[in-house]
């Protein structure tokens, strides 16, 4: 199901860029009941309510046109919010210096979960700031990761 995900993030690409907006990530469910196919998108001073409802809208005709999910489903286009998900290598570098909370597919210094601060991240590598303590992590151990946001 990566494989629709990632034809449908290159089809809607356009279409969020031609907006001015940034296509941060498309997600399909297609498991849900109904399934759901999920688009973030974002632009400097976060998305409103219009920019989300353009952008669905016309990502809803593209996929009348061409039929590209063949069961009834869900669209939903929103921001990602303050506690923004990091989907995508450049999401780590672009966000040197802010905080995160990671989650890892196995353990790494026997642990599955962090919070630090991200110090860089380069050929596949992010090392956070754990309270002064380095800790290296290789992209493909990422299971889920996200901003963190102190109110």
């Amino acid at each position: 199901m990566m494989d629709v995900a990632r034809h449908l993030e290159d089809l809607f690409r356009q279409v969020v860029e031609e907006e001015k907006l940034e296509l941060v990530h498309v997600e399909y469910q297609p498991k849900a009941s109904p399934p759901v196919l999920r688009i973030y998108i974002d632009k400097p001073g976060g998305v409103s309510h219009q920019d989300c409802q353009r952008v669905s809208r016309q990502i809803g005709e593209i996929l009348e046109e061409d039929d590209l999910i063949d069961s009834g489903y869900m669209l939903e286009v929103s921001s990602p919010g303050i506690e923004r998900p990091l989907f995508k290598e450049e999401d780590y570098q672009r966000f040197v210096g802010k905080e995160i909370q990671l989650f890892t597919i196995e353990k790494i210094d026997d642990r599955k979960k962090f919070q630090g601060l991200i110090q860089g991240f380069s050929q596949g590598i992010l090392d956070l700031d754990l309270d002064g303590e380095t800790c290296r992590i290789p992209f493909e151990k990422i299971r889920r990761a996200k901003l963190v946001h102190r109110f």
